[in-house]
């Protein structure tokens, strides 16, 4: 029997006191005083070595020295990431996470790092685990709704929730396989439901072949299928046939007039913000299909009937080309064929903007799905922009030629352009015209050339903006208003100046401003300093520098983007000293935001608040903040302030597009709980002149952003709103009011505006009344914004319908 009275009695601690180590305690010191140390003189990777050590060997210092030790890991990150040292950087994440593997903060930025550089599915699962620890963590809740947006696209949601789709794809494949079909072969349907005991495909998108389902069909049909069936071998049974479906589809197009188009796609006004652009050349956006470069695509894709200010047919619609997807020889000779054409009378008057196109799917002899622009769809339309620089008007009873040629297998439409392809008998011409027959040929065939597939003797010399950057460029108004509240604090800080002795205004002598000064070697009056941070292409600091006295920055980064802003200075008679590029003297680009120079501030620092799809950018505030700090005595930010606005209303579209709606089986199997953990609560890139949705209040203020006054911003806000209407509260959308000044404001609601809206989607629809009160509670953390809904009952108290908070950004 083992002798107990060698085990330690019940009460007692056998442990040992670990004793003082006089020489580890002061490594641990100094190595902590050398971290702050570089810290301070901003050399982020010895000052990273050396917290990693005082961490290891002290681990009780790690709550002291947590948010020392983020910041140096979030610096030195940065520059590993600038100096392309990937596997350093992801290095150094791996030792943060070891020391503090439950800290939220440094798991969504290393998801931040995955994301940037690609890696999605790694950067779901940090964003993901980061929530698990912290449910309430705004940046981490933000990245995650990003990166599901990347990881399951809005069109799963709306073609999963189309029921006719879904029944006619069920009831095809229940008839092949009661035909005699019994083996399965899927090809990217998606998420798989309609894959049963059978060849389906449905790669195909808006253009039907940008999917690649040519090349997959050729290569299924020589490696992977049965022979097709031969129908003069009837012995033959359907079980030993290969089949598609779909069985094949039809091709249609339409020209159209359309402005919501045209602006995105070519720069449509002689004059921006003052500034004549006719020497900005050729800005077109990166769709063409005059190009078999990758970088370009052939077309865009636009719902039609969801377009602001509509579309004007100006032809009727064309079938364009047929095609048997069970033919594996007319498969083939697509890959090869040569350009065919079809004769397109002209039924409309207008300019034309784009050739809009979509298809018929056949599933089989009997039933069809069409993605037309008047059917109930989840698909959308192909569109192939008109890119001239010039505007062309066409009439009626024109006759041109459409050609279809294959570019990269995604057989791109284009209207050529020859004397001999238009019949001219009888041209009804623009008033006025002295010579009808030739002018209106010639003005024709103009108008066409944008969409041609053939190349001119020379390359053409252009500059490629994205589509959201054309359409900054042809809003007028938006131009024209920061021209004037430029103007307006320009000219006040002159009459300051005017006013000020040679101790105040930065320290200089003024000059008049009226005269030019006497001794040519005196560079006159000091200059005004204006910082345009703006994300892509902006012309705001040229318009700043043409206003005199002005010494403006630009953030544009693109070398080609810069010499259009340089071309567009020359000719506006801007001196060339009074433009610089900032980014190209600004080492570190998350260090944008700092002084000119050592003695100088900014006068005005232009700040890009909102996102072109409706969303408030990423630490405005923190950015505001800082620009405070850089501006001169009377200098401002602009815009100065932001209204947010919103308003209750009832949309099945929007719930359609977020969630797979309804409590049964899609086609029997219960997909739902799977994709739905991918719902995202915030719908952007919305045009709610135009979304399916009937308002239930009026517009009201939600919130506001007071980037030049810190003390005028709250961090949550309550807002009662009474239902106009009865009806299920779906969704809250929004938009804002930028304010630049007392006086000058844009709109993000403005038909003109670049600008699309956005909307929280509730989880729960709210049951209203006419008459009804409904509460939202509005937070701002950072720059994350989030909005909750709640009924206000009879009696006053507040009863909490939907609790989920809905981050805006």
């Amino acid at each position: 029997m083992p002798n107990t009275s060698t085990r330690p009695k019940r009460g007692r601690r056998n442990r040992r006191v670990p004793r003082e180590d006089p020489a580890r305690n002061e490594l641990v010191s100094r190595s902590l005083e050398s971290a702050q140390q570089c810290l301070f003189n901003q050399d982020y990777g010895t000052a990273f070595v050396h917290y990693l050590l005082v961490l290891n060997l002290a681990p009780v210092l790690k709550d002291f020295a947590s948010e020392s030790f983020r910041f140096t890991l979030f610096k030195w990150a940065d520059e590993l990431d600038s100096l392309g040292r990937i596997q350093d950087l992801f290095d150094c994440y791996e030792q943060a996470l070891e020391l503090f593997p439950t800290d939220e903060v440094i798991i969504n930025s290393m998801g931040e790092h995955l994301f940037r550089m690609g890696f999605r599915d790694e950067a779901a699962g940090h964003f993901h685990k980061a929530l698990k620890l912290k449910p309430d963590y705004p940046e981490a809740k933000e990245n995650f709704y990003r990166v599901a947006n990347w990881l399951v696209e809005r069109w799963h949601f709306l073609m999963l929730n189309d029921r006719r789709r879904n029944h006619k794809y069920q009831q095809a494949i229940q008839k092949a396989v009661e035909g005699g079909c019994n083996t399965v072969l899927d090809i990217g349907t998606g998420t798989g439901i309609l894959g049963v005991s059978l060849v389906v495909t449905e790669t195909v998108d808006a253009g039907l072949f940008g999917e690649g389902i040519i090349e997959s069909l050729i290569h299924a049909w020589n490696h992977l299928l049965l022979p097709p069936q031969n129908t003069q071998d009837p012995s033959r049974p359907p079980s030993q046939a290969g089949r598609v479906i779909p069985a094949g589809a039809t091709v249609f197009g339409m020209a159209v007039q359309c402005l919501e188009i045209r602006r995105h796609h070519r720069l449509c006004v002689s004059e921006i913000g003052g500034l004549a652009t006719a020497a900005a050349g050729e800005l077109h956006s990166p769709v063409s299909c005059s190009s078999e470069d990758d970088s370009t695509e052939p077309y865009t894709t636009e719902r039609l009937s969801r377009l602001p200010g509509g579309y004007t047919p100006l032809t009727e619609p064309f079938n364009a080309l047929d095609i048997d997807f069970n033919n594996v020889q007319e498969l083939e000779g697509l890959c090869s064929r040569e350009v065919s054409r079809v004769r397109l009378p002209v039924t409309g008057e207008g300019l034309l903007d784009a050739l809009a196109v979509w298809f018929q799917l056949h599933l089989d002899q009997q039933s069809s799905l069409s993605t037309g622009p008047k059917e109930d769809t989840c698909w959308e339309q192909a569109i192939y922009p008109v890119q001239t620089p010039h505007s062309r008007i066409i009439y009626i009873r024109h006759v041109c030629t459409l050609s279809v040629q294959n570019i990269r297998n995604i057989f791109p439409f284009a209207l050529r352009t020859a004397s001999t392809l238009w019949g001219m008998d009888s041209v009804r011409c623009p008033s006025g015209n002295p010579n009808p027959s030739l002018n209106a040929e010639a003005e024709l065939c103009s108008a066409l050339a944008c969409l041609g597939t053939e190349q001119s003797s020379g390359p053409r010399d252009y500059t490629m903006l994205e589509c959201a950057e054309m359409a900054l460029l042809n809003n007028q108004p938006y131009h024209d208003s920061f021209r004037r509240a430029l103007a307006k604090l320009i000219t006040n800080l002159k009459d300051a100046r005017s006013v000020q002795g040679p101790s105040q205004g930065q320290g200089l002598e003024v000059m008049p401003l009226t005269d030019p000064p006497s001794d040519p070697m005196d560079p006159g009056p000091d200059p005004f300093y204006v910082l345009d941070v703006s994300e892509g292409f902006s012309v705001l600091s040229l318009m700043a520098a043409s206003q005199g006295q002005v010494k403006a920055y630009s953030s544009v980064e693109k070398t080609q983007h810069q010499a259009v802003l340089r071309r567009l200075a020359r000719a506006n008679g801007v001196p060339e000293e009074a433009l610089e590029f900032w980014l190209n003297q600004v080492e570190d680009e998350q260090a944008v935001l700092q002084r000119p120079s050592r003695e100088k501030l900014w006068s005005a620092i232009i700040l890009d608040c909102v996102e072109t799809c409706g969303l408030v950018r990423q630490k405005l505030m923190e950015k505001a903040t800082l620009a405070r700090c850089l501006l001169e005595d009377g200098g401002q930010i602009f815009p100065e302030r932001i209204v947010l606005y919103g308003m209750l209303v009832e949309s099945d579209t929007l719930l359609l597009e977020s969630a797979v709606q309804g409590q049964e089986p899609t086609l029997g199997f219960n997909i739902a709980p799977f994709i739905n953990q991918f719902t995202v609560p915030v719908h952007v890139f919305l045009d709610l002149s135009t979304l399916q949705c009937r308002h239930l209040s009026d517009s009201v203020e939600l919130f506001i952003l007071d980037l030049m006054n810190t003390n005028a911003n709250y961090t949550n806000r309550d807002v009662k709103v009474q239902a106009s209407a009865s009806g299920r509260v779906t969704a809250v959308p929004f938009w804002y009011q930028i304010h630049l000044n007392e006086e000058i404001s844009l709109s993000t609601f403005n038909q003109d505006s670049h600008w699309k809206q956005a909307a929280v989607v509730l989880h729960q629809p709210l049951a209203v009344r006419e008459g009804d009160w409904v509460r939202l509670a509005v937070t701002l953390q950072k720059s994350s914004i989030s909005i909750s809904a709640s009924i206000e009952e009879e009696a006053g108290e507040t009863g909490t319908v939907d609790s989920v908070k809905s981050p805006i950004r």
